[in-house]
């Protein structure tokens, strides 16, 4: 290749360069519609307000150190995108072919496991905010059921229903207390 093309094309191999990099999350503005962040990319190059793209219905909130895929739109270091954040400090690791899991930093996750199993590990507790929970098998618990108002088992209620047929010198037992 030439001097003259080699100088002539110059631009355009260090803008192909410059398109896809490695960055390191700085810091994370999670205020709107498109998270925004402070990447680290070359040695001390850092730009803000940096795009994060995320598959739609899944968002994280990624801690500083995290580790970033970033695409400088056209080659231009004006406009970079994240396209991909990775943590390799808490990913979970040892998944079989095929599992699927959501996790935090702090251990609380969500593994979709082979053969039908769904395993949540949560550190405090799980709250259901729905009017309805279904389940269309049994349900075995190891700690303590507490229930706010009734528990209605085969349609008889644990706090109105009466026993019959107790001999209490009177009849039915009362009300349950």
């Amino acid at each position: 290749m030439s001097g003259a093309l080699q100088r002539a094309m110059r631009p355009m191999l260090q803008r192909l360069q410059l398109m896809i990099g490695r960055a390191v999350v700085l810091l994370v503005n999670d205020g709107s519609k498109l998270q925004g962040l402070q990447v680290s990319l070359l040695a001390d190059e850092v730009r803000d307000q940096v795009e994060r793209f995320q598959n739609y219905g899944f968002t994280s909130h990624p801690l500083p150190g995290a580790e970033a895929v970033a695409a400088s739109v056209a080659g231009n270091r004006d406009h970079v995108l994240v396209i991909a954040v990775d943590d390799r400090r808490y990913r979970l690791t040892a998944l079989q072919q095929g599992e699927v899991a959501i996790y935090t930093d702090e251990g609380d996750k969500i593994v979709i496991k082979r053969g039908g199993t769904i395993e949540v590990t949560a550190a405090t507790k799980v709250v259901l905010d729905t009017p309805l929970v279904q389940c269309t098998g049994d349900v075995t618990v190891a700690g303590t059921v507490t229930a706010g108002v009734d528990v209605v088992a085969d349609g008889i209620s644990l706090v109105g229903h009466r026993h019959g047929g107790v001999d209490t010198g009177v009849g039915n037992t009362g009300v349950p207390v």
